[in-house]
């Protein structure tokens, strides 16, 4: 487990946790640093993490903390991966690991190279890579919008 804390952190309840622990080490290549197990050996609690960042990975432990499985696949949030590797492997590694693929890995006008999955309880992952760098009025030309950038 890493020394530094994330500033923040997802917590994402499974119908069978310990499945999305090895999908996520398999589809993503998180690393599990943490797993706490009751006398039975279910799942109390997980942390896994991914280039020094932190996801919790846990049961759904009350009507409000459900698998998108559970709730017609709805989801409230999504979690996003930047990557500093090739989007198309990791989407392929992704998807021959049981992600449904349903956006395919495509340019942005930002400058990213992204995809979207769903694990096989439903959560929804994007994932992308830097692949050039592109100011804000190239942005601005490229998709139309006005952006403004804050200073955070």
């Amino acid at each position: 487990m890493s020394d530094s804390r994330p500033g923040l952190v997802s917590a994402l309840s499974y119908r069978d946790p310990k499945a999305a622990i090895a999908f996520l080490e398999k589809a993503f290549g998180f690393d599990l640093s943490l797993l706490i197990e009751d006398a039975e050996g279910n799942l109390a609690h997980s942390q896994m993490e991914y280039a020094g960042h932190r996801v919790m990975i846990g049961n759904e432990w009350s009507e409000n903390h459900a698998s998108p499985a559970s709730v017609g696949l709805k989801n409230t949030q999504s979690v996003h991966i930047y990557i500093a590797a090739d989007v198309d492997a990791h989407c392929a590694r992704a998807q021959a690991a049981g992600a449904e693929i349903i956006a395919p890995p495509e340019a942005q006008f930002y400058g990213a190279r992204t995809y979207r999955c769903r694990d096989p309880e439903g959560h929804i992952w994007t994932v992308s890579a830097d692949v050039e760098v592109v100011s804000t009025d190239e942005m601005e030309k490229r998709s139309g919008l006005t952006i403004a950038v804050g200073k955070g």
